[in-house]
């Protein structure tokens, strides 16, 4: 476990100097990465806290800090007046778009690149065992989602 997180932590220091160059945080970062690959842009505020794993009231802050900056907004669901989507806008899309040339450059880089085809398969197969185990939720409300790093990233 300590060589995962030694590992992980390693990338993730890299990643987020990155992200900070582009004036993102990596939580901020993973929210725009996740509703702009989701269907027409937009998750349940529900999907979007169990994908993430934050709170309700983390996603909420997230949220109010990417409406803030222009990135995301709200829509009230049609058929639930207590439920609410999130929908990335055309300026969080234009921020992705800025900052994923260099991020997943960085991942080919610290992460892909060091492995075979075989053994990114294999880590990649057994990371989702363990995180369908552990974070039964992190794929709601996402129909037809990469599988591969190198397509998702």
């Amino acid at each position: 476990m300590g060589l995962f997180v030694e590992a992980f932590t390693g990338i993730n220091a890299r990643l987020n100097i990155q992200l900070a160059e582009h004036g993102l945080g990596s939580v901020d970062f993973e929210v725009l990465v996740r509703l702009s690959r989701s269907p027409g842009g937009e998750l349940r505020m529900t999907d979007l806290a169990a994908q993430t794993g934050l709170s309700t009231s983390g996603v909420t802050r997230v949220v109010d800090r990417l409406e803030r900056d222009g990135f995301a907004t709200r829509r009230a669901c049609p058929t639930d007046r207590r439920g609410s989507f999130t929908v990335v806008t055309p300026a969080g899309v234009a921020k992705m778009h800025e900052v994923l040339p260099g991020h997943v450059a960085l991942i080919e880089e610290w992460f892909t690149g060091r492995l075979s085809p075989e053994a990114l398969d294999q880590l990649l197969s057994s990371l989702r065992t363990i995180r369908d185990a552990v974070r039964p939720g992190a794929t709601s409300g996402v129909q037809g989602q990469p599988q591969d790093v190198r397509a998702a990233a």
